[in-house]
């Protein structure tokens, strides 16, 4: 029988093996100009239609006190229809508090995260309902799911954030789900954390959990949360309530509104994105209004229907659009700016998968997304979290590292002696250059095959779907779970344990 000592040195020879795994946890930024599509005139034309829109027409606030704080701060409110009418000089001093840059901290130091300016952070998906894998096909999300998810997204060191609902557990009851969701993830990931905000009760629960682990709220942000508007014109309770528990502790509101171009706007994207524009500042403003410098990130998550089905298009070209220009719009108000990486409709990783997944991810990097959530994993529309979709992805990520870290021009890299030396008609597989630097000269793939036909065909003849699905459970056994106090777990446990009964068949949000 192996000896502890034994499996620790199979599992360290395993990760040698494997590409993604050689990539070290890094900050990465954007070291090209923006890509932009509008000139400054036209960035100028949806800023006042956005505020057209909350002069004019206004936003709906479904909260008593998201209410309130609109009424003191002097913006028209209609409490009968709970109608807010926000003057633009308002709004555009309570933005301006926001910060441009903030760093959000994580358990483990060595991989807290700067926000904002250049940085370009990867964070994974969350939302889904169900799993998927080439064995099993889709079906419900368990815990079993969210677990081998969080374990992923912590060895596989492009992404940056953990955590959040990257598959609902369907097995655990959804009025404790958000508490042993946040358990597993502090206990098996020490990388800054994504959380829901979804109201006053599970927001302020996960607060409790993160202050026991952190020792307090004070300083730098250590979760955030995803705020969507109610598109149209509309933050109902849940995320008003949400918004407003995360801003006054300190935490990340990353207020997101999701608008389907055709449906929930109209179906221009000049429209959609005003619309956008007007809803993502209202929620931005109201964090301002709870707590002055509270740390926010601009979301754009607009695309279009299509018009056949009336289902969700995503990895579009119009989707493409707003996601430019979002980070256009973001950086005129001097905010950070969330995007999304790997978006599709595909009901499984093929070739669909892969072209609408780079007309998302490529104009996110492109454009300096801050924070490109929804990063990996992303399968039909968001419905599904694939197991073999998250590999694909990490790889794409991890080229973009490559990518954007550039190549040197000096004497060395020239190599004129190399060329000199080999000379017309000879080849450079044994020079000296080729042998001092092959090893880390090209970019290492986990996944691509270059073999000839013949050795493919003699192997199996495997697709990229199936050599995913033998990278993802590879990195599985190379999953170590991080250092954790304790005092801390069993304070964790207790907490979930009574906080359990308190909370068991309870609509949590009345």
């Amino acid at each position: 029988m192996d000896t502890p000592h034994e499996r620790r040195s199979a599992r360290r020879g395993r990760k040698a093996e494997s590409p993604l795994l050689k990539h070290p946890f890094q900050l990465l930024e954007n070291p090209l100009s923006p890509l932009t599509l509008l000139d400054a005139s036209q960035v100028e034309l949806l800023h006042d239609a956005s505020m057209q829109i909350l002069e004019k027409t206004g936003i709906v606030f479904m909260d008593v006190e998201a209410l309130d704080l609109w009424e003191q701060a002097g913006a028209k409110v209609d409490r009968s229809a709970q109608l807010v009418k926000i003057d633009r000089g308002l709004l555009l001093a309570l933005v301006a508090r926001a910060p441009a840059r903030f760093t959000w901290r994580a358990r483990n130091p060595a991989r807290c995260v700067p926000v904002g300016g250049k940085s370009v952070t990867f964070a994974p998906i969350g939302g889904m309902a169900y799993a998927a894998s080439l064995e099993t096909g889709r079906r419900p999300g368990t815990m079993a799911d969210y677990e081998a998810f969080i374990k992923l997204a912590h060895v596989c060191n492009v992404l940056h954030f953990n955590g959040n609902e990257m598959v609902a557990p369907q097995d655990v009851n959804p009025s404790v789900r958000h508490l042993h969701r946040l358990y597993k993830a502090i206990l098996l990931t020490d990388k800054a954390l994504i959380e829901a905000a979804h109201g006053r009760i599970i927001s302020q629960d996960v607060l409790n959990m993160i202050e026991m682990v952190f020792g307090g709220l004070q300083g730098d942000p250590v979760v955030g949360g995803i705020i969507n508007a109610s598109s149209p014109l509309r933050y109902d309770q849940r995320m008003s309530g949400g918004l407003i528990n995360f801003a006054r502790h300190g935490q990340v509101v990353v207020v997101t509104p999701f608008i389907l171009a055709g449906a929930m706007a109209p179906l221009t994207v000049a429209a959609a994105l005003a619309q956008q524009n007007a809803e993502a500042l209202a929620g931005i403003a109201l964090t301002q209004l709870v707590q002055p410098g509270a740390p926010v990130i601009y979301g754009g998550f607009t695309t279009n229907v299509d018009m056949k089905s009336g289902s969700p298009a995503f990895g579009t070209p119009e989707g493409a659009w707003a996601l430019t220009v979002g980070a256009q719009l973001a950086r005129r108000y001097h905010l950070p700016y969330r995007g999304s990486g790997s978006l599709n409709t595909a009901k499984i990783p093929d070739a669909q998968a892969a072209y609408e997944t780079m007309w998302t991810m490529w104009p996110a990097v492109l454009a300096c997304t801050n924070f490109i959530f929804q990063s990996m994993g992303w399968l039909d529309g968001g419905l599904t979290a694939s197991y073999e979709k998250f590999v694909l992805d990490a790889e794409m990520a991890a080229m973009f590292y490559h990518f954007l870290a550039g190549f040197e021009i000096n004497e060395e890299t020239l190599a004129l002696d190399m060329i000199a030396l080999v000379g017309p008609g000879g080849h450079h597989f044994d020079t000296p250059h080729t042998q001092a630097h092959y090893s880390t000269a090209f970019f290492e793939t986990s996944l691509a095959d270059r073999q000839g036909y013949e050795t493919w065909v003699a192997q199996g003849s495997q697709d990229a779907y199936q050599r995913a699905n033998r990278v993802w459970k590879d990195l599985l056994t190379s999953y170590e779970a991080p250092e954790l106090d304790p005092g801390i777990e069993q304070g964790l446990r207790e907490y979930v344990e009574k906080r359990g009964r308190e909370l068991a068949g309870k609509n949590l949000y009345d």
